[in-house]
């Protein structure tokens, strides 16, 4: 005998009855009727095994041959896992799952696209674009959740994707495609096939207007992996980031430029740094992301402000921007009150780290100044509301990567990394002050 309850559609929690205001989120008129599971169910059988009898290599990574992404994943994908891949819309994570799939398949592997928002005709066009289909590339156009798992099970493909699960729904449920009931179910069947098959299991997902994961909250502890793709819909770079993996660490990530032909991998971020300016309101810092250090260069620009004064921050911190702009006046005698100040990172990559307060310092200085900063400059720390200088994390490998990249002077905190003489010499500064005579403006 079935029952019927309801569920909350922004956490998914269950009620007995109707009621309205969800005791779980607190959030109100959020319950939806839905076919509870059977009242009573026999008791299902298990079985043990010895664990050391156990083969580790069930569990073994494969590549998916985007470097970058396999980067972000540890070396690749685990046969019988599932992974989230999610991103505001245009980003590029369809594409990036296809250019996945694709390659998988070029190896000789035959894989599976599952698309619920594009038809076939849609898909191949998309395919195209990014380069020769090799065979063994199937694909399915069904919103259907028992049709997608009955393919998975039957085909069992080395890597299966699902674009998106979203849009997959059951219709053993009353409720609407979308919505929090449907979307957990959907992740729930379909990722239990994967692991009964073998197949790892690709989740295209959305985003909410908030730029958080769409869906119950639960589909991330169903998952075995979830993966970011972030970028700005008007700029070229796109950075894919890990926020959980079962198989390995987080916090790792890839780089790739969206183009006409698709994502393409950014192995080298030289480039995106661009060329070394030699004009007030510029200073170049090294950030740290993952296991990876990028040069990046802070641009500010002050103006004359016609009215009240506008503090505008692009890619950088703005509360970070204020607090420095505070330091500067009541410190080091530098006047930015009346004028408007404009800050961004060039190049698309985000520099809102604290390690990035002293390049931001001291090209918020050389703009008011008019002073240019040497563009073999290097400004490495974190400024202290008394004006100290602190160290941050990763300085090291962020000293090894500015005399790569042919700094002459590298300013860190005082104490933090040993002072040398000649190419990429290091000057310990213990205050902001101290700085800003270091890189001559004051």
């Amino acid at each position: 005998m079935r029952g019927t309850g309801y569920v909350c559609t922004s956490c998914g929690a269950r009620a007995p009855r109707w009621q309205g205001r969800c005791g779980a989120c607190a959030e109100w008129n959020t319950l939806e009727v839905t076919a509870s599971a059977p009242r009573t169910r026999p008791a299902a059988d298990a079985t043990t095994q010895p664990l050391r009898g156990v083969d580790p290599e069930g569990a073994a990574r494969r590549a998916t041959g985007v470097d970058e992404l396999d980067r972000v994943l540890g070396g690749g994908l685990v046969a019988g896992s599932t992974t989230l891949l999610f991103g505001e819309p245009g980003v590029g994570k369809s594409t990036l799952a296809l250019t996945a799939l694709l390659s998988v398949a070029a190896r000789g592997e035959e894989v599976l696209l599952v698309a619920a928002e594009e038809s076939a005709g849609q898909v191949a066009g998309r395919a195209r674009r990014l380069g020769p289909v090799p065979e063994g590339v199937e694909v399915a156009t069904t919103t259907s959740a028992p049709a997608a798992a009955e393919l998975i099970a039957r085909r069992a493909p080395t890597l299966c994707v699902v674009d998106s699960v979203s849009a997959m729904s059951d219709e053993g449920l009353a409720s609407a495609t979308g919505s929090v009931p449907q979307v957990r179910q959907a992740a729930e069947r379909l990722c239990a096939v994967a692991k009964a098959a073998g197949t790892a299991l690709v989740l295209v997902g959305h985003v909410t207007k908030d730029g958080d994961l769409a869906g119950p909250r639960a589909l991330e502890h169903l998952v075995d992996t979830v993966v970011r793709v972030e970028g700005d819909r008007h700029g070229s770079l796109r950075v894919v980031r890990a926020l959980k993996h079962r198989f390995g660490a987080t916090g790792e990530v890839g780089l790739f430029e969206m183009g006409e032909a698709g994502l393409v991998e950014v192995a080298d971020v030289a480039a995106l740094a661009g060329p070394r300016l030699s004009v007030p309101g510029v200073a170049r810092t090294i950030t740290n992301d993952g296991s990876r250090a990028f040069p990046v260069d802070v641009q500010v620009l002050v103006a004359r402000a016609p009215g009240a004064p506008r503090r505008v921050a692009y890619q950088v911190s703005a509360a970070r921007l204020s607090l420095l702009i505070a330091v500067l006046e009541a410190r080091c005698g530098v006047d930015l009150g009346p004028h408007d100040v404009f800050a961004a990172a060039a190049g698309g990559l985000p520099a809102s780290e604290p390690a990035v307060d002293l390049a931001l310092a001291l090209a918020l200085a050389s703009a008011a100044t008019g002073t240019a900063l040497d563009p073999d400059l290097v400004a490495l720390g974190e400024v202290g509301l008394a004006g100290e200088l602190r160290a941050v994390e990763g300085l090291e490998r962020r000293v090894r990567e500015a005399r790569r990249r042919g700094a002459r002077v590298i300013l860190v905190p005082g104490g933090a990394v040993a002072g040398d003489a000649g190419a990429g010499a290091v000057r310990p500064c213990r205050s902001l002050a101290e700085a800003l005579a270091a890189a001559g403006l004051a």
